[in-house]
């Protein structure tokens, strides 16, 4: 037990704190080529000078905040209606698949004032003839940037929200509360969500930590001029003068700051929640019926701007000719598709997903299996949330650091290491579930009829949960193909991947360019998705108990 958390601590809780502690040196003066400190190093005052600082934090705090309330907001309503939909979690989990860079270039192709919405009605309704002087992408109040992130993080709020649902008897909590004249919607809002909130909580604060942080999304979608704290962040360490390190630095021990204040007060921010909600239930408010119609409404409109801005991509990826306010393309071809060169970043990054998943799996199975074994927990939870609470700016530059004073240059292995801290807690939550569910008696029964630890998890344990190992597969993949920094910083632009190609070919250079690495970033994870589905459905087409039952 003392080996495995000696095993974990280095491999995940060590990377993290030596990048945190790297980064907070660098603010205060260390200077990593002389290895000494800077006692005259004024990296927060310079950060604080710098222009449009201000509006950056106030950009990073609306956009944040605005993107998690919205998030959770919409989620409501919708796990309302879909927690009486049985197969609800599979048909999300492939929603999630969609990388938020691909989504981004989608929807920068949709919304933007030449884009496909645009276009579609234009001139007959709008008499435009050319593209409107309209900022639709890129507004300075992160608008679009909010609409970005809510597509994503959505779906994945709802899914935590039918998972925690899925012990509990919805059915008969909600005839109690219809048998005291409550409709379905209220009873929802005010008697059953509030019991799953505590189990939403973790997911919620990873959104909120995401939102505050986020860089692919920010890059495409956000402000320019000043742009979002992390995008300034990244601005400064891309910057020739290697003396804007210290400020670059200082601003992510400022962006730390802003994530835990901000985490702090939503905390707050529920006990002041609850206690003016039972002020309003003992005075007898049960809110308005028609409420509930929002998010649902809100969810078809996001449904549409999801599968416009897919639409949008495929339309630019073989598109000739599209000059505006055509509605659609003059012709189609691939000639593009054979000519572009995504073949190697595609090699790459199911490489770097293969690599990075493999291991993440292989240490999540030994870690259930040592707690199995011992009939002990290993008590490192905060381990793997750390990376997830963390802006991955705030670490990672700090990480990159270290991987050189380790001997370890800018490579695929260092950057599968990177992959690897956000890929594990993923594999990790996804598998530790329907793992700690497993009826003990059959292992029980495996043991009385001769079967050592190992064969018990060869022969029981893993045939019955082939259903959630893919799933988690399934998810690790999504995750390690949806990186960027993980892989920009700790590869030095020196590992070409699909994320970080498409990011850069959308801000100007060939929209069909870009239109081709986002599909294929989007394609990867879908695919992972539908054979993590298929193959327990086929190993297992003669044992109905066996085919995805756990999950």
């Amino acid at each position: 037990m003392i080996a495995a958390r000696a095993l974990f601590l280095l491999l995940f809780g060590a990377p993290v704190l030596i990048g945190v502690g790297l980064t907070l040196g660098t603010a205060l003066g260390w200077q990593p080529g002389i290895g000494r400190f800077d006692l005259g190093g004024q990296g927060f005052a310079q950060a604080l000078a710098l222009p449009g600082f201000t509006s950056s934090l106030r950009l990073t705090l609306i956009t944040g905040i605005g993107a998690t309330l919205g998030s959770l907001f919409v989620s409501v309503p919708l796990g309302l209606w879909l927690v009486r939909k049985a197969g609800a979690v599979r048909f999300l989990t492939p929603i999630l698949a969609v990388p938020h860079a691909a989504l981004a270039i989608g929807l920068a192709f949709l919304l933007s004032p030449s884009g496909w919405a645009a276009r579609l009605i234009s001139p007959w309704a709008t008499g435009w003839d050319l593209p409107p002087a309209l900022v639709t992408v890129g507004d300075p109040w992160g608008m679009t940037l909010i609409l970005g992130l809510m597509l994503k993080e959505v779906p994945f709020l709802v899914l935590a929200t039918l998972v925690a649902a899925g012990p509990r008897d919805i059915s008969g909590q909600m005839a109690a509360g219809r048998a005291l004249g409550y409709p379905r919607g209220q009873v929802w809002r005010l008697m059953i969500w509030p019991q799953l909130y505590p189990a939403l909580r973790l997911p919620v604060l990873i959104v909120l930590g995401f939102s505050l942080s986020v860089v692919d999304m920010a890059l495409v979608l956000g402000p320019s001029n000043p742009p979002v704290m992390a995008v300034q962040i990244l601005r400064l360490f891309g910057a020739p003068d290697p003396a804007m390190a210290q400020p670059a630095s200082a601003m992510e021990v400022i962006l730390l700051g802003v994530m835990a204040a901000s985490l702090l007060t939503w905390l707050a921010g529920e006990r002041l929640v609850v206690v003016l909600g039972r002020a309003w239930l003992r005075r007898g408010g049960r809110g308005h019926r028609g409420a509930q119609m929002v998010g649902p409404f809100m969810a078809i409109i996001g449904m549409g701007l999801g599968i416009g801005a897919l639409g949008a991509l495929v339309l630019w990826s073989m598109a000739t000719f599209w000059r505006f306010p055509d509605a659609w393309p003059s012709g189609f071809s691939t000639r593009l598709w054979r000519a572009a060169d995504w073949v190697g970043p595609t090699l790459n990054t199911l490489a770097l997903a293969v690599a990075s998943t493999t291991i993440a799996l292989c240490l999540a199975l030994f870690w259930l299996e040592i707690e199995d074994r011992t009939q002990r927990r290993l008590h490192l939870g905060w381990m793997i949330a750390m990376p997830l609470l963390l802006p991955q700016i705030g670490f990672l530059q700090g990480l990159t650091t270290g991987f050189l004073w380790l001997g370890l240059p800018p490579s695929a292995v260092a950057v599968t290491w990177a992959e690897l801290l956000f890929v594990f807690p993923y594999v990790m939550i996804a598998l530790a579930g329907p793992w700690r569910a497993l009826d003990p008696a059959l292992m029980a029964s495996a043991a009385s009829l001769g079967a050592g630890p190992l064969r018990r998890l060869l022969a029981v344990k893993l045939p019955m949960l082939l259903a959630p190992i893919m799933m988690a597969v399934a998810i690790g993949v999504a995750v390690s193909v949806a990186q960027y920094l993980a892989v920009l910083l700790p590869g030095a632009g020196r590992v070409q991947v699909l994320a970080t190609e498409a990011v850069a070919l959308a801000s100007g250079a060939d929209r069909r360019l870009a239109a081709i690495m986002a599909l294929m970033q989007a394609a990867l994870p879908l695919m992972g998705y539908l054979l993590a589905l298929a193959l327990p459905l086929w190993l297992h087409r003669n044992r109905r108990g066996l085919r995805g039952g756990t999950l």
